[in-house]
């Protein structure tokens, strides 16, 4: 068997790199003063701002559905068109609907000729004067006087009996007919009541044939086409109302007290990143949600050109009307170290770690509520090097 020989600097290396697992690293640490820049904590007296993001919605959106059966027979209007109030959408056929008005208003005619009266509107103001309770009372007045003269021809001895029983029971039978009379008259009465009824409902049927828009709007979606079979409330369109158009953003719960109704709201979008859109404020929710501890408010703000969208994002900014005096160090002194923000108090070349609660974020300073005084001077650079005992010196100094 042949020997290997290795080659004298590959052997070299191998060992180089066994000495160097062996010899740990030597780390350097820093011995002399860090150099740092501070600022003082100042305060300030300083607006409430809100400041949120939100979606924008519809003022108004609505589905116009069917209200009648038949075929379309035309559509007027298409995707992203604007219609007015009352303006024409589409047309269902009234051919069924006109026939079937026609037959309600020849009930109704008969109906009302029964009562003597000549027009649809006209009413039946004393049921006495109805035709057949006048014929039945005529009869009725008849047989009654001819009773009353058999009666006395009876009581001079000159009527036979059986004349006077045929006339009272002739008198009788005419004066339950005359009752009967009447009733049929009232029923009559609310049988003209019930065709009345059922020919405006058949006149409204025929104007239901033409669709038409309920408000001034868009159109977000076209769902029928001309000779589609529709039933009632079948979707035909969607509109949406845009201007003005709604912002719906959520604010903490603790900016609660800052904002009112009637605020002016501040408003930006990606699509228009260089203007500013104005609303106002104008609904507050009386509630917070218990999972994100924030309120809904809603905004109005003018869209005369439809330019702003439902459904987009949006950035809102709203100026309050309290003011408060409040300490502020610049947002870079801040350092978040392990689920915690700090700030380092410079106290004579060394440093104090200081954990802060965090306010508001105004430009480049950002407002400190518990952790620091103010007046106390915070290190700005080196941030991340920094800790309690860390010896510093002043930049320039």
């Amino acid at each position: 068997m042949r020997n290997l020989v290795l080659p004298v600097s590959v052997l070299a290396l191998v060992g180089l790199c066994g000495c160097g697992r062996q010899q740990p690293m030597v780390e350097r640490r820093e011995t002399g003063p860090i150099e740092v820049q501070v600022a003082p904590v100042a305060a300030r007296q300083i607006q409430r701002i809100v400041e949120s993001v939100g979606t924008l919605f519809p003022f108004d959106e609505v589905v116009v559905s069917a209200e009648i059966e038949g075929p379309v027979e035309k559509v007027d209007v298409d995707l992203g068109d604007a219609v007015q109030q009352g303006q024409v959408l589409a047309r269902i056929s009234e051919e069924e609907q006109r026939y079937l008005l026609v037959q309600t208003e020849a009930q109704l005619r008969q109906a009302l000729e029964r009562l003597g009266l000549k027009s649809e509107n006209e009413k039946v103001r004393d049921i006495r004067q109805a035709p057949e309770v006048r014929r039945a009372e005529a009869d009725l007045f008849e047989a009654e006087q001819r009773f009353k003269r058999v009666r006395e021809l009876v009581d001079q001895g000159v009527g036979s009996r059986q004349d006077l029983d045929q006339s009272e029971a002739r008198f009788k039978a005419l004066r339950a007919a005359y009752d009967t009379s009447l009733i049929q008259t009232r029923n009559l009465i609310q049988e003209v009541e019930r065709y009345r009824a059922v020919l405006d409902l058949q006149r409204k049927k025929l104007r239901d044939t033409t669709v038409r828009a309920p408000f001034s709007a868009f159109v977000k979606e076209r769902m029928v086409t001309a000779g589609q079979y529709v039933r009632p409330n079948t979707p035909l369109f969607a509109l949406v109302k845009i201007d003005p158009i709604r912002l719906r953003a959520e604010v903490p719960e603790r900016m609660s007290p800052w904002v009112k109704v009637g605020q002016t709201a501040e408003v930006w979008v990606e699509a228009y990143l260089d203007r500013t859109f104005l609303g106002k404020i104008w609904r507050i929710s009386p509630t917070v949600d218990a999972s994100k501890r924030t309120f809904v408010v809603e905004a109005l703000v003018q869209n005369p050109e439809g330019e702003l969208k439902p459904g987009s994002y949006a950035r809102v900014r709203v100026k309050t009307a309290r003011y408060d005096e409040v300490k502020l160090v610049p947002v870079r002194a801040v350092n978040y170290v392990l689920g915690s923000n700090k700030v380092y108090v410079v106290r004579e070349h060394k440093v104090e770690a200081r954990e802060v609660k965090l306010g508001d974020r105004f430009g480049q300073d950002v407002e400190i509520l518990e952790g620091v005084k103010e007046g106390e001077q915070v290190a700005t650079t080196q941030v991340a090097r920094l800790d309690t005992g860390s010896r510093v010196r002043l930049a320039g100094n």
